[in-house]
């Protein structure tokens, strides 16, 4: 059998695969394997170099494209909160409101991971600073380890699905590009636009109502299992308690206010919302006089190290996209996809059974840059609802970092996580919330209004 461009574009996913879960860096391990394959391409006369003539374009759209200008500005909001220790002053007032309840810690845990979630949107970061601050806490109170380290996990992934989020910036700007290209193909050649805000809108609702489905679920432990979830009587007076809800949750939480509510409100693009969040958090930060300069030095050198890795993956992402479409990559996924059964309903499913599978192994930003562009434009083309589209990705992926045994969250928990914890005691701890995750992502795909609903209501069709 003759080999073929689709062998060398089956070859150069598979290899791409293979050095990646070797440990190598993610952006050099797409741009090195994509280059080698297209030398090896124009070796056998199956690659024409004029593909990666576009690649200068590609670069210069990346360092031109606003919408990407809110990644750095997120994450340096999101490492000055967690510097300035909001999360650590987060909780502990959450715990001042609901500790005295039975299960009021770990109800203070998931909303805790949630406002951390809308503020940071880094999954690994939350998980970690979840870990460290409330498990040793969570145990020393006499909670069940296996039910302690899964609310912790399952609030600490909630950065993938609650606004404003990295993942949803970046998400929005994939899908965003894969929906004009969608329509290009299908003829449309005055394209509809969908952007990161109605991403942001599309996610609200599915993550609320993830986070309610979690807090019933723990009220319910806690009715049924009273002595997994024991209460904690503290002895503040009620003044003092007041006056520390005050300091330490109405300034964060008018921060998101502010950061999601102008993006909503149509008043600031996701970029001017970004940096009016950056902004906001230094001033919460010097307000509790906890931003020196070695601290500012520390923040800008995470937030450095984390763009830089963002951007060198969506550099490597694109010459890996141009070598592949040099394969005629893009029509074999076409055809493939096209002639499953099932129509658009079956091609969705196995597009979201890979990528929840890829999601053991690679993180979102590998997903969103190398995978959803090549199987976005098929999907949309089949009629699916970009916004719909979106959400379902990212709680997908949400759910791939929460399941055993590969799943990134548990990875970030066992790294912190006390002595006597095992490993075993998160599998099972996770176990519950994996089901509610699949219990909404089934939701969200009978009702997919869910998702599109809201921004139809704030941007109109």
């Amino acid at each position: 059998m003759a080999l073929t461009e689709h062998h060398l574009a089956i070859g150069l996913f598979g290899a791409v695969f293979l050095v990646l879960l070797s440990g190598f860096p993610v952006a050099f391990a797409l741009g090195g394997t994509a280059l080698a394959f297209a030398a090896l391409g124009s070796a056998l006369d199956l690659f024409d170099a004029a593909f990666l003539e576009a690649l200068p374009n590609r670069l210069y759209g990346i360092m031109t494209n606003e919408t990407l200008m809110a990644v750095p500005l997120f994450v340096f909001m999101g490492v000055v909160l967690e510097r300035a220790r909001i999360a650590e002053d987060l909780l502990d007032t959450m715990a001042e409101s609901f500790g005295r309840l039975r299960g009021g810690l770990g109800v203070s845990v998931t909303l805790v991971g949630m406002l951390m979630a809308a503020s940071t949107g880094i999954v690994g970061a939350t998980v970690v600073t979840m870990g460290l601050l409330s498990l040793p806490t969570m145990l020393k109170r006499g909670y069940n380890p296996a039910l302690a380290c899964g609310t912790i996990c399952a609030s600490g992934t909630l950065g993938q699905i609650i606004p404003p989020s990295i993942v949803l910036v970046l998400l929005g700007d994939v899908i965003s590009s894969a929906y004009q290209q969608a329509q290009m193909e299908m003829g449309i050649f005055a394209p509809k636009t969908v952007s990161v805000g109605d991403l942001f809108a599309g996610a609200l609702l599915p993550g609320l109502a993830l986070v309610g489905a979690y807090l019933l679920f723990l009220v319910a432990v806690a009715w049924l299992k009273p002595e997994w979830m024991p209460p904690h009587f503290g002895d503040s007076p009620a003044g003092h308690r007041l006056g520390r809800i005050g300091r330490g949750l109405l300034p964060p939480l008018l921060l998101i206010v502010l950061v999601l509510g102008s993006i909503l409100g149509g008043l600031a693009t996701p970029t001017e919302a970004a940096a009016v969040g950056a902004v906001g958090a230094l001033v919460l930060a010097l307000m509790r006089r906890r931003l020196d300069l070695a601290c500012l030095r520390d923040v800008m050198q995470s937030t450095t190290r984390v763009s830089s890795m963002v951007f060198m993956i969506l550099i490597g992402a694109a010459l890996f996209s141009l070598v592949f479409r040099g394969f005629y990559g893009d029509e074999m996924v076409v055809e493939w996809l096209g002639d499953l059964p099932g129509g658009p309903l079956g091609a969705m499913t196995v597009v979201m059974a890979l990528m929840f599978a890829l999601g053991f192994v690679l993180d979102f930003i590998e997903i969103t840059f190398v995978v959803v562009p090549i199987v976005g434009p098929v999907l949309l083309t089949l009629g699916l609802d970009p916004v719909w589209l979106g959400v379902m990705i990212a709680l997908n992926l949400q759910t791939s970092f929460l399941t055993p045994p590969f799943g990134f969250s548990l990875f970030y928990l066992r790294g912190v996580a006390p002595s006597q914890v095992r490993t075993g005691h998160i599998y099972l701890g996770v176990t519950p919330f994996i089901v509610i995750q699949l219990l909404m992502l089934a939701l969200l795909a009978l009702w997919p209004d869910l998702a599109t609903w809201l921004p139809r209501q704030i941007y109109g069709d």
